[in-house]
């Protein structure tokens, strides 16, 4: 009896054990996992504009918010040389000045996610004349950049040329989600919505094109200008407009042609937008060759033909100058009609200008928020100057934008008085910036936003205290023991039973 005892103790024992044991592992399982961000994910963004190409870094949380990316820049790099449409002559070149910037990215970016990287090239509006003036030149360019991205350890996703209202909703984008309209941090540090945040309207001013982007009262009105954005499970209903020639470059390309059509003389033109004593001789194909100045093309056109540019640094010649490239008779006095026989609806609200409205604003030495009057102030005092002590005023003095201040600070205020109704009230309500933080104000941020919206979301990583297949190893091993452990303790049952009746019939028989 002892002997049968000392077996069932043990497989008690054991039994017990397992069955505790796997208790114990499974609840330490459950209760100690760790949830892991699946990590970061990372975007990169050509803004190939009119006059030079610039590189952006971005990178998100995996899982995103409301299938969309809370985007942050984290790297930016100035692509050497000229827009990519100057290279229409010689489309084979331009991959090479890429190559600096590319090494940084990669630098930048975990070398094991590159091939999980996607590449964008968007073109604006320096592309978009060229495509109407040559097209085929315009497919060269982007089959050289693609021939030279698809060499590269990234997932290009394509160079593409996007449209004006492309470039308008992007930019506003950036800006209201820089400025947090879009989504923040609560108390708890979770995203959410703003309650009750207006959004602020964009004003781009590029090379080639200028945009205003805004949420009209009735965007039911303006239909056909509205596009619809979704972002972070919200719609917005945004009237945009891209005019096209009225960039900085190419709206001063269009002055310099009217300058010469008024001038008797071919050869010298006095410029009242330039600085006095400031002298500089131009191939006519620099000007009067752009499409947006086809127009002002003059009867006996030499491409090659030098003229020279005075400047008489005169403010108010500047002005009325200016006022000739809008072309305001098309409007016939409507009031949801800025210029060029386009409809708009009443600009509401606060705005943000950035990219040329910067730049120029920052060279007349203000910034932020300001009057119209010191705006005008500051604008004819600038204009005032000669050639000699532009040099002294500017923080950074480079030839080719600083004769042409006087002239885009012009442009920006028969552009935004005159065009779009700003006035001494309203200027206010414009904010120039050329970044938020370390983000910069540009359309790309916003395309990245809505491109995140067709990246897949990654789920959230559980990391286990132990490793799958040990914990069903163990849980495997624990089982079988108790299910033997059971089984023995079932098998000393039967015998303990079957010796009991043994006994029984044992005392029956034995005779007395």
């Amino acid at each position: 009896r002892m002997l049968t005892r000392t077996p069932s103790v043990v497989a008690q024992v054991f039994l017990f054990l397992s069955i505790v044991l796997v208790i114990a592992i499974a609840v330490i399982q459950i209760n100690q996992q760790q949830i892991l961000s699946p990590g970061l994910k990372y975007g990169i963004v050509l803004d190939a504009g009119s006059s030079r190409t610039t590189v952006y870094v971005y990178e998100w949380p995996a899982e995103k918010e409301n299938d969309t990316g809370v985007v942050t820049q984290t790297f930016k790099c100035n692509v050497k040389g000229p827009g990519i449409s100057s290279y229409e002559s010689s489309p084979g070149a331009l991959a090479k000045p890429f190559d600096d910037c590319l090494n940084k990215v990669k630098e930048r970016i975990p070398a094991h996610l590159h091939k999980n990287t996607s590449v964008y090239l968007g073109a604006t509006a320096g592309m978009r004349l060229l495509r109407l003036q040559n097209e085929s030149a315009a497919n060269e360019v982007l089959a050289s950049i693609q021939n030279y991205f698809r060499a590269q350890p990234f997932e290009f996703r394509g160079a593409q040329i996007i449209t004006g209202p492309e470039e308008g909703v992007y930019g506003w984008i950036t800006a209201n989600y820089l400025m947090g309209n879009f989504l923040e941090r609560n108390l708890w540090r979770t995203w959410v919505h703003p309650y009750r945040k207006e959004t602020v309207g964009a004003l781009d001013l590029g090379g080639a094109s200028t945009q205003i982007s805004f949420i009209p009262e009735d965007s039911q009105e303006h239909f056909n200008s509205t596009l619809q954005v979704k972002l972070y499970g919200y719609n917005y209903n945004v009237y945009t407009h891209s005019y096209q020639c009225y960039g900085r470059d190419e709206a001063e390309k269009r002055l310099l042609a009217l300058l010469l059509q008024k001038s008797n003389a071919s050869s010298s033109v006095d410029n009242p937008c330039y600085p006095q004593n400031y002298n500089t001789s131009l191939r006519m194909k620099y000007f009067s060759g752009s499409l947006c100045t086809q127009s002002l093309k003059p009867a006996h056109y030499y491409p090659n033909q030098l003229v020279n540019f005075q400047g008489t640094g005169d403010p108010a010649l500047c002005q009325e100058m200016v006022s000739l490239l809008f072309n305001s008779t098309a409007c016939r006095d409507r009031e949801d009609c800025p210029f060029n026989g386009i409809n708009q609806p009443k600009a509401k609200g606060n705005f943000v200008a950035f990219s040329g409205f910067y730049y120029t604003i920052n060279a007349l030495n203000l910034s932020g928020h300001f009057s119209l009057d010191d705006f005008n102030s500051s604008m004819w005092f600038f204009c005032s100057q000669s050639w000699a002590q532009l040099r002294f005023m500017l923080p950074k003095f480079e030839e080719i934008y600083a004769r042409s201040y006087c002239f885009s600070a012009n442009f920006i205020y028969y552009l935004l008085v005159h065009a779009y109704n700003f006035n001494a009230e309203t200027w206010p309500q414009i904010h120039f910036q050329k970044q938020v933080g370390n983000s910069s104000i540009a359309w790309s941020l916003g395309y990245m936003l809505s491109l995140t919206n067709m990246i897949p979301a990654e789920g959230k990583l559980i990391q286990l205290p132990l490793k799958p297949p040990l914990f069903a190893g163990l849980l495997i091993f624990l089982t079988a023991t108790a299910l033997l452990c059971l089984l023995f303790l079932v098998y000393l049952c039967f015998v303990s039973h079957n010796q009991k009746n043994i006994t029984r019939v044992e005392h029956v028989f034995i005779p007395e």
